[in-house]
């Protein structure tokens, strides 16, 4: 592939091979999910909390000390490699939220091949809301190419948005290309030889922007996990201002100094905007609005019918109104239905049927 020159007549040969290599890598992932011996003591962590966060860098970056200092739990540090073997939770409570932070064991280079515990902190990843890639100042920033081409090798996609395009198989009527937008990587031909690789022969494909190879391999495999993710840029203590004040114009990056306690604020609000959750707060009739104790709501299901559901599965069925206080009503209180969009920081009070 890297000897293919890239142009028209040779994207249809490229696209064959990227759906080919997709198919291996997942081949290659999915015995371990099967059988075997199980994913090893410490990675089996239960989920609690509102939402989870994982650090995932290479060893000795300081992940267990910003662990330790964020959560008060205890994970062992020391000055040598692979201090940490397996996976260590702690809580954060941050604005009424509770959430989960994982100290996962340092991965290294070639970790989506199986190489160390790779398999088992990758796949724990997935499993979380946020990504928080730890990597060291002093070491070059290829650091982080590398862990995002291992988290990709993985089908983590860090902060993408799942690619706008339909794909819907049908039983005749051979391939179907359509599109709203001009497609410069992908024609009727591509579309075909990469379908056919995965022996699709019928198929509706609707595209709503120029999209690629990739994308469309990736709506086909369908296992794909888009995650938020912060460049956590530790020991800022050891390098000059002028790299610092670099440092701080690249996206989703976060300088922090996890031993002397540098911006660790910082950090959490950050945390906090990329985890876009919402706080509701609950009133019972007759009584002030409970504003220690909110329900945490994440941003994509914020209507009052998930409100209920979060508070108990049986609330929808004697749900007949409810008032509310704050910036999604028009009026103070709003009585609204089930469909209502709660914002952040909302008051709630649920009538229920008699």
């Amino acid at each position: 592939m890297a000897k293919t020159q890239k142009n028209k007549a040779t994207a249809h040969h490229l696209g064959l091979l990227k759906a080919k290599l997709a198919k291996l890598r997942r081949e290659l992932l999915t015995p371990t999910s099967k059988g075997g011996g199980g994913a090893g003591e410490g990675f089996d962590v239960t989920k609690s909390g509102d939402a989870r966060v994982g650090l995932v860098g290479f060893p000795s970056v300081g992940k267990s000390t910003l662990l330790n200092k964020l959560t008060g739990t205890f994970s062992e540090v020391a000055s040598y490699e692979f201090t940490t073997l397996t996976c260590i939770p702690g809580v954060i409570m941050y604005r009424g939220a509770k959430i989960q932070l994982l100290d996962l064991p340092g991965i290294i280079e070639g970790a989506k091949d199986g190489k160390g515990r790779g398999r088992q902190v990758i796949s724990t990843a997935r499993t979380c809301n946020c990504i928080l890639i730890v990597l060291d100042a002093i070491k070059p920033i290829t650091h982080k190419r590398l862990i995002e081409k291992e988290l990709e090798g993985f089908g983590i996609r860090l902060n993408k948005e799942p690619p706008n395009l339909t794909f819907r198989k049908k039983e005749k009527g051979g391939i179907n290309l359509t599109s709203t937008v001009t497609n410069t990587h992908l024609d009727l031909d591509t579309v075909k030889a990469i379908l056919s690789e995965y022996r699709i022969h019928n198929a509706d494909v609707h595209l709503r922007y120029d999209a690629t190879a990739d994308d469309l391999i990736d709506v086909i495999e369908g296992s794909r996990v888009y995650t938020p993710c912060i460049y956590v840029v530790n020991k800022i203590d050891q390098i000059t201002m002028e790299e610092l004040e670099i440092l701080d114009k690249l996206p989703h990056y976060c300088p922090v100094s996890a031993h002397l306690e540098w911006n660790l604020d910082g950090l959490l609000d950050k945390i906090w905007e990329y985890l876009s959750l919402t706080r509701i707060y609950t009133k019972p009739k007759g009584m002030n609005p409970d504003y220690e104790d909110p329900v945490i709501l994440s941003s994509k299901r914020t209507t009052v019918e998930d409100f209920c559901e979060r508070i108990h599965k049986d609330m929808v069925k004697q749900y007949k109104y409810a008032l509310v206080w704050g910036s999604s009503a028009k009026h103070k209180p709003q009585r609204v239905g089930k469909e209502h969009e709660l914002e952040d920081e909302d008051v709630v009070q649920i009538i229920k049927k008699v």
